[in-house]
């Protein structure tokens, strides 16, 4: 005989830890349908033949990528249709039968299409897939606050969707290396791994199945415990966009926030093609990138414990800046080249990929509540908090960045000789990785050095040399705005939070 379940007060489901896997699953869900986003620059380019216009089409989605937030969220809040249990569920539910679809279509294998239809299939397939992960992850985000509003609750709900998203994030990073790469003969003799078109359009359309199982598990397992109806106030005044860009610009926390997270991007994502030919045709195991990868994310592991003592005892823009500093010294020792590919220097990269990623841990676990505090000091200066404005200014110049970084340094190792080098079966020229000369693997792992430590730099100057608020102004401000706390909360890692994801 099934055990009925505990009600509390409202006769809602008690919460329990099936609420936090349920929750967990969510973000599972996402990141089976994010995990391929990398891969998409090496199938535009090694297998599509797009070398000399992908950079150009990147911006161009990723400045609807920065839109399509705001426009969807907008449309979302603006959903007043009564729903047999809950609107943003039936938002999820929609959203992840269209990423089943969207993430395919990011990966139609079809090089000997014309240009113009592959054209027309990356942008389509690109706002398709996007639209449909706004619509299941913006209203999954707000869904923390809807399953309780006990705040032991939501910390429980935080936990568990840092350990979705790490989970989501590390078995496609390990697993799909080991998929979709062939081996084949390279320019010097030795085995290179070539990308194949047709096995990633599998792996993409697997990966949407699976996320949209976590969702249904999601959905299914979720109980609603806080009245969702809001009043909107009628009188509150219009949005003027260059007047809250003016005040935006005016607040030093935010521009040096802001320029802080712009500069991790261009080092995660902008970073990222670059890092993937590297090992394909450098170190000549594509396999392990993943798995190298994987291993960086220690030191963030590790630090993410010991994040709220260490902001008690040191302050938030201390720990920033300091590692920034480190992120700064990992990427110089990136520098180090060994003659001739030894064993050696993949461990140097490895170590030196290991202390760049304890600086950007640090940075990354009190991100989000330095722009809390921004916000703070927009109200603590002119009397506005202005919170929605700040944090989707800062959203957007975020996401330009992921757009901006990928396509500026596509455009770099184009100028090196990434282009079009071989003919396919259909006659259209591609990029043969095989034939790819061994001077530019060189040049190229010279290349990530430089874009880690552009991307360090510019997180040193935007939290070092902009941001203004040490810990003894943010007492300051924080008396003054009667606010007296020792510490300010940091939020878990998490996919919305951790900057991993879109």
């Amino acid at each position: 005989m099934k055990k009925a379940p505990q009600l509390d007060a409202n006769g809602k489901r008690k919460f329990g830890i099936r609420d936090s896997v349920a929750y967990a699953a969510g973000d599972l869900g996402c990141n089976m349908s994010f995990a391929l986003k990398g891969t998409m620059a090496l199938f535009w380019t090694q297998v599509m033949g797009m070398s000399a216009w992908y950079s150009l089409l990147l911006i161009i989605v990723q400045v609807w990528d920065a839109i399509n937030d705001p426009l969807i969220g907008s449309m979302i809040d603006a959903d007043r249709h009564k729903y047999k249990r809950n609107k943003f569920l039936q938002y999820i539910w929609f959203g992840s039968i269209g990423l089943i679809v969207g993430g395919a279509c990011c990966f139609l294998p079809f090089p000997g299409a014309p240009v113009w239809a592959k054209f027309i299939i990356f942008i389509a397939g690109y706002v398709i897939w996007d639209a449909f992960y706004t619509i299941a992850n913006v209203p999954y985000g707000s869904l923390l606050s809807l399953i309780s509003n006990e705040p032991a609750d939501r910390a429980s709900l935080s936990a568990w969707r840092s350990i979705g998203s790490m989970v989501g994030n590390m078995l496609p990073m390990v697993i799909l290396p080991f998929l979709i790469y062939d081996k084949v003969p390279g320019a010097d003799g030795k085995m290179v791994d070539v990308l194949d078109g047709n096995m990633v359009f599998i792996a993409a359309l697997v990966m949407g199945v699976l996320g949209f199982i976590c969702f249904q598990f999601m959905i299914k397992n979720t109980e609603i415990r806080v009245d969702t109806e809001t009043k909107v106030n009628e009188d509150q005044p219009k949005f003027n966009v260059f007047q809250a860009l003016g005040n935006f610009v005016k607040n030093r926390p935010a521009v040096g926030a802001t320029l802080a997270a712009m500069g991790m991007f261009i080092g995660m994502q902008g970073a990222a093609t670059a890092v993937s030919v590297t090992f394909q045709i450098y170190f000549k195991n594509a396999e392990i990138s993943g798995i190298v990868q994987l291993f960086s994310m220690i030191p963030i592991l590790v630090f993410t414990p010991l994040a709220r003592k260490m902001v008690t005892k040191y302050g938030k823009k201390e720990l920033a800046v300091v590692g920034s500093l480190c992120s700064i010294v990992g990427a110089l020792g990136l520098f180090i080249i060994t003659p001739d590919n030894t064993g050696l220097d993949l461990i140097i990269y490895i170590l030196c990929q290991l202390v760049y990623s304890l600086g950007l841990g640090v940075y990354s676990t009190v991100s989000w509540a330095m722009m809390g505090d921004a916000i703070d000091y927009n109200e603590w200066k002119t009397g506005r908090r202005e919170e929605g404005v700040v944090y989707s200014l800062h959203s957007f110049f975020r996401k330009l960045a992921q757009g901006i970084g990928p396509a500026v340094a596509l455009i770099i190792m184009q100028g090196m000789g990434y282009v079009n080098n071989d003919i396919n079966e259909a006659g259209e020229a591609y990029i043969n990785v095989a034939l790819l000369p061994w001077e530019f693997a060189v040049d190229l792992r010279v290349l990530v050095a430089i874009l880690f430590l552009v991307s360090a730099v510019m997180q040193f100057v935007g939290l070092g040399l902009i941001y203004n608020l040490d810990k003894k102004t943010l007492a300051k401000m924080n008396h003054e705005l009667g606010r007296d706390i020792e510490a300010d909360n940091v939020p878990a890692v998490t996919a919305e939070n951790s900057d991993t994801n879109a």
